[in-house]
């Protein structure tokens, strides 16, 4: 996961803040930056500055995948809405608190309305991922707004997504549990920067079944210090081995919708 730093002569880039609902009249000016401006940060990262329009309620999550036209006007990916041609990229989350330090920021609800928000297009990002195998090279999008594929093949009618591949099928690590506890703590045998990411299921000894990962707490240089589960644990555990899957450390490179499978 990449932090970002700002890579503008306009002050105060942030691609962890979400700007908006911007209503006329109001006093909040929007956008604040030029439709297309770029951020960038470690491990390669560049965000792009777009516009998005909600006509309803939305949660965005840490690793979505949105498309962008030549206008920067951006929406949630879905194989049905992709157009062959346009950029992509994630988003990273938002609202990044003080507790999570070097590491990606979470969720936010966002009401109906114009926003305008940093999508990410290079470098190391979360991405959700519906399927993941061992090949790890062929991405494509699926009906599912903002969630990619990584089969083993193309599947048929869905649109390949150019330039980005994962590092692996999944994640695993040890931890500590605690029965009664939702916290993981102990962690081992995780780098810095790579996941695991908020919205993950995560599965191990004492872990009920459709945990998810809410919440995660980094020291100052990235590295995990502890995990906060969507479910108490129903077990006391040393080096419990967890797995994590559906949001999955991405290499961007400037992806794009490039054809129909």
């Amino acid at each position: 996961m990449s932090v970002a730093t700002i890579q503008s002569d306009r002050l105060g880039a942030n691609p962890f803040v979400v700007e908006g609902p911007i209503v006329s009249g109001s006093g909040i000016p929007g956008p604040n930056f030029a439709l297309g401006a770029i951020a960038g940060g470690d491990r390669e990262s560049e965000w792009v500055y777009c516009q998005l329009v909600l006509a309803s309620q939305t949660s965005l999550q840490p690793g979505q995948w949105f498309q962008w036209t030549r206008d920067y006007v951006a929406s949630l990916l879905t194989t049905a809405a992709a157009v062959v041609g346009q950029r992509c990229g994630v988003f990273s989350g938002a609202a990044q608190p003080p507790t999570l330090t070097g590491g990606p920021a979470g969720a936010i609800t966002l009401a109906a309305g114009t926003y305008y928000i940093w999508l990410q297009r290079n470098g190391q990002a979360p991405s959700q991922v519906a399927t993941a195998t061992a090949a790890l090279v062929v991405a494509e999008t699926t009906t599912t707004a903002g969630q990619v594929s990584a089969p083993a093949s193309a599947t048929a009618t869905t649109k390949a997504i150019a330039n980005v591949n994962f590092a692996a099928a999944n994640q695993t690590f040890t931890a500590t549990t605690v029965n009664g506890s939702n916290l993981l703590t102990g962690i081992a045998g995780l780098s810095a920067g790579s996941g695991p990411f908020i919205g993950a299921a995560v599965s191990g000894t004492g872990i009920a079944g459709g945990t998810t990962i809410s919440g995660i707490t980094y020291s100052p240089n990235g590295v995990v210090q502890s995990i906060t589960l969507s479910a108490n644990a129903t077990a006391n555990g040393t080096g419990i081995t967890i797995t994590a899957t559906g949001v999955l450390e991405a290499t961007l490179m400037r992806p794009f919708l490039s054809k129909v499978n």
